[in-house]
């Protein structure tokens, strides 16, 4: 590491690219999984139905996951829920090549989720750590267009690395995506601590009060019965609700169209693997600038999460219903919708992850953020399953995905009705139940 970031307020930018790059390699191998999956399909001889029940059953283990994450990481540290969820995803990916039929891809992505779903919540809470309240919507709308980034790349590399070097297998892209999974590993134990109070007191980082500035208070020790109590500032608000149905409805919409896109595009619109892997590509490239431009605009302009929403929510409505509308064979219009989808579906992904540590006290922020984030997965597990229902199969086997793209589009429509709804009055940024008197509150 330079000299630059050697102190913490440098170090934390370190901290913060190596958190983005590591949920990339989280997002390589489930991506995938998608980006083959017409292909797993024809291999595996499975139904549409079949398709959304591999799709769902990830982020049912994903939404689970996120749960326990949250609480594990509040308790044993960012840094070690991390460490083991991605070796097990990194694992599983890897015998992912090897699979045989439908009841073993089950079983596998059962694993991919508990593995990858404990990674998301530890992640936000080692960001909350390092990262000042004033800084937080930004740290989190860079971190949270790995999710853009990835997306935007895995389907291009994947698919040439298949038709480069294995003739346009699939199975043993997923021997060499252990690779990268190894790479991340080593980078977390290096380079990545739960705060920067830890590393100042192992001699690592020199000390700079700027990265502890959070209204000048560091996080408490509590005992269980404060810990327990403290979970009221959360539980018993009910903008927290609101927020887990927005998050539900926009998670179902992105991993919705993420799931079934490149079906869409092979199956109805008769892409060969090269086109489709650029295709799918699209969308991401557009969501990493909206969800940057989201970020500062929670920030830098309005100040709130509901703006942004409320734009991203709305503007999703017509292009996603037109989407699954576009005819065979014109593919400018589809391109061009794809953009679209890509802008507005991710304009609120960095800002809606940043309503939480802006809102609660940092404390707590790990436990709210994975059980907003444990109930807001379960659209991830609802929507695909849903659209595989949805798909239209024609006596010679076309598809048609028009009614997939209208329920993805009422979706759409929910969020922003909650949207409106939503409330974002900040919640007192130190736990004041417990040792504290009220009336300095």
């Amino acid at each position: 590491m330079s000299t630059i970031v050697k102190k913490a307020w440098g170090y934390r930018y370190a901290v913060l690219i190596i958190l983005w790059l590591v949920y990339i390699i989280n997002y390589f191998d489930r991506m995938a999984v998608l980006t083959f999956l017409p292909f797993i399909q024809k291999d595996l001889n499975l139904t549409p139905v079949e398709v959304g029940q591999l799709a769902s059953v990830f982020f049912f283990a994903y939404a689970a996951a996120q749960i326990s994450a949250g609480f594990l990481a509040d308790k044993f540290g960012a840094k070690k829920v991390m460490y083991i969820a991605i070796t097990v995803f990194t694992f599983v990916t890897a015998l992912t090549g090897a699979v045989k039929n439908f009841s073993q891809f089950i079983a596998l992505r059962i694993g991919l989720g508990l593995g990858e779903g404990h990674h998301f919540a530890p992640a936000i809470r080692a960001i909350n750590n390092w990262f000042p309240s004033k800084e937080r919507g930004r740290a989190v709308s860079f971190f949270a267009t790995s999710w853009a980034v990835a997306p935007a790349i895995v389907p291009v590399i994947v698919t040439s690395i298949s038709f480069t070097f294995f003739a346009g297998e699939w199975r043993p892209v997923f021997y060499v995506l252990a690779i990268p999974g190894v790479i991340g590993i080593l980078l977390l134990w290096r380079f990545v601590a739960d705060s920067p109070k830890e590393m100042i007191a192992k001699g690592k980082l020199s000390k700079d009060q700027d990265i502890e500035e959070d209204n000048g208070s560091p996080v408490k020790k509590m005992s269980k019965e404060e810990k327990r109590k403290s979970y009221g500032v959360f539980l018993k608000d009910i903008n927290f609700y609101v927020f887990t149905i927005c998050l539900f409805c926009q998670l179902a919409v992105y991993w919705g169209t993420t799931t079934w896109l490149t079906s869409f595009l092979v199956t109805q619109h008769g892409l060969n693997l090269k086109e489709m892997g650029l295709f799918a590509s699209a969308p991401y490239i557009v969501a990493f600038f909206a969800m940057m431009l989201g970020g500062w605009m929670m920030d830098k302009v309005v100040h709130r999460m509901k703006p942004v929403a409320l734009i991203g929510y709305i503007g999703s409505i017509p292009v996603l219903w037109m989407l699954g509308a576009v005819e065979k064979g014109n593919t400018g219009l589809l391109l061009t919708l794809l953009l679209l989808v890509g802008f507005f579906v991710n304009l609120n992904f960095g800002s809606i992850y940043a309503y939480l540590p802006k809102l609660y006290p940092k404390e707590v922020v790990g436990s709210a953020t994975g059980l907003a984030n444990g109930i807001g997965q379960m659209g991830a597990f609802v929507s695909p399953l849903v659209a595989g229902y949805l798909v239209t199969v024609g006596a010679n086997g076309t598809q048609d995905f028009s009614k997939v793209f209208i329920f993805f589009a009422i979706i759409s429509a929910i969020a922003a009705v909650c949207a409106i709804i939503l409330k974002e009055k900040k919640v007192n940024t130190s736990i004041p139940l417990i040792n504290e008197d009220k009336s300095a509150s």
